[in-house]
């Protein structure tokens, strides 16, 4: 991709991010970055559900186990009932003990602390080279866990990008690879969270919130909804951001 389509793409996702602080504000960071292991636990808690069942599944065995050594001394059996609220039980518990699994059988401490001073891509690498990771997870850890500026792609990001026009791609992956590195430096974070919440409360999968939606004006969906409807409810709790 040549430079000046990179700049045009910066800019456009400054516009982008500037609407949404507009509209959101500046998303709330978690004070003390989150270990990297629980980050990403956290994540595979979070698929296909809200992040309030996710947080109280992940509370559940964060209260009841010291650390992730004691939880992987569990059959994924009884890593289930702990995580049950959170749904799709059996998949999320194989996926958290197939990780503990394997970096037990790495490294003597399970720990993901090793990968702090490794480049975004090593990083990528090595965290989708493990069963049940996949890009999204991992770039949820650099983001969230490293600060790096790397947005990740959920299906609200990736919906909201291919709607307004910044991207054109028929799956999370491929929008997360269209946008990676075009992120304008220290703009990871709000991007990513203010978007999420643009796609729950507004930029729904059906019967979006078009007339009241903040990006509007620069939106280049085809079938935008025409009448105007009651704000959704607000949904700002963001569970990678309250992990400690």
């Amino acid at each position: 991709m040549c430079l000046t389509v990179i700049i045009m793409m910066q800019k456009k996702i400054e516009k982008i991010n500037q609407l949404l602080i507009q509209h959101f504000g500046i998303p709330q960071k978690s004070k003390q970055l989150p270990d990297p292991l629980d980050t990403i636990i956290g994540t595979i808690l979070s698929q296909n559900t809200n992040d309030q069942n996710s947080f109280k599944a992940y509370r559940n065995l964060k209260d009841n186990f010291n650390n992730w050594d004691e939880v992987a001394e569990l059959k994924p059996a009884q890593i289930e009932k702990h995580i049950k609220v959170a749904g799709l039980g059996k998949q999320k518990s194989k996926a958290i003990f197939e990780l503990l699994q394997s970096l037990k059988k790495k490294q003597s401490l399970i720990s993901l602390n090793h990968i702090k001073n490794i480049s975004d891509t090593k990083i990528l690498e090595e965290l989708t080279s493990y069963n049940g990771i996949g890009v999204k997870t991992a770039s949820c850890v650099l983001l969230f866990s490293l600060d790096r500026n790397i947005c990740p792609v959920d299906t609200h990001v990736h919906r909201v990008l291919n709607r307004i026009g910044l991207v054109k791609t028929n799956n999370p992956e491929k929008t997360f690879y269209e946008i990676l590195n075009k992120i304008p430096e220290g703009t990871a974070h709000s991007f990513h969270t203010n978007l999420i919440r643009l796609g729950r409360e507004f930029c729904k999968p059906t019967m979006p919130n078009c007339p009241k939606c903040p990006l509007l004006k620069i939106c280049k969906y085809e079938n935008k909804t025409k009448v105007i409807k009651a704000n959704y409810s607000k949904r700002d709790f963001m569970l990678l951001d309250n992990l400690n």
